[in-house]
Order: C-alpha cells, then structure tokens, then sequence
C-alpha cells in the first residue's frame, strides 16, 4: 500500500489519517482494569500534581507550625509581654489567641482557593490517564 504524499513537516495523524506505526498511549491500567498506581506515580501528570501540592503545603505547615509554637512558647516564657494591656482587660495574649483562630480559617480559604484553581485541574489530568478509552 502506498502511503500518502504529504507537505514537509506535516503528519498523518495531523491530517486525521489513521496510523498503525505509532502505539497508542498507555492505558494505565492492570489486566483487571484497576489503576497501575506504579505506572501512575512515575507519570508527569502525577509529578505535577505533587510539586503543584509541595508548593503550597510546605510553606504554609511550617508558618504555622512557626506561629502557633511561637504563640505557646511565648505564653509560657514570655508571661509579662502576654499580659500586657491592650483595651481595658483585654491582653496581648489573648488577641495572640483569638490571632490563630483567624489564621486558621484564612489558612484552610486559602488552601481551598489554591486547590480549587491548581490541583483538582491536575488531579483531573492524572485521573484521565486511566479514563481513556482502549482502543
């Protein structure tokens, strides 16, 4: 069979032709048809997600670990500075308290926004490449 005459630099599956000469893309599945978690893991689309994850996680555990600890332990070694007066009887400590309530909650926004915008996409992607259709 004689194969088509095409422009220079143009393919056959950019022209829509079928082609028997390339393997289609691997099915990450087993035989059952269950994810090959091994296969996945050494995708791109997976490296992706745990950098995109390692991005945002990592900063924002330890600046809160730092925070949080930093509280505690000024609480405990620092007991003038945290009883000093800010309004009438309210503290330093306690605004420092009522601080990490306010950091969690900005923290768990953030983390959903991030999540929303830049990992589901890429969980996504890594999830269709167990989706696609055998050929």
């Amino acid at each position: 069979m004689a194969k088509a005459i095409l422009p220079p630099g143009e393919s056959r599956r950019a022209r829509g032709f079928a082609t028997f000469d390339e393997p289609p893309p691997p099915l990450l599945v087993d035989g059952a048809g269950r994810p090959d978690f091994a296969a996945i893991r050494d995708t791109a689309e997976f490296r992706e997600l745990r950098r995109r994850t390692r991005v945002f996680v990592l900063p924002a555990v330890l600046g809160f670990l730092t925070w949080y600890l930093t509280y505690v332990l000024a609480s405990a070694y620092a007991a003038e500075f945290m009883s000093g007066k800010v309004v009438g009887e309210i503290n330093v400590g306690v605004v420092l308290g009522l601080l990490q309530f306010v950091s969690t909650l900005a923290l768990t926004t953030a983390y959903a926004r991030y999540a929303r915008r830049q990992i589901d996409p890429q969980v996504a992607a890594v999830r269709a490449l167990t989706a696609q259709e055998r050929p």
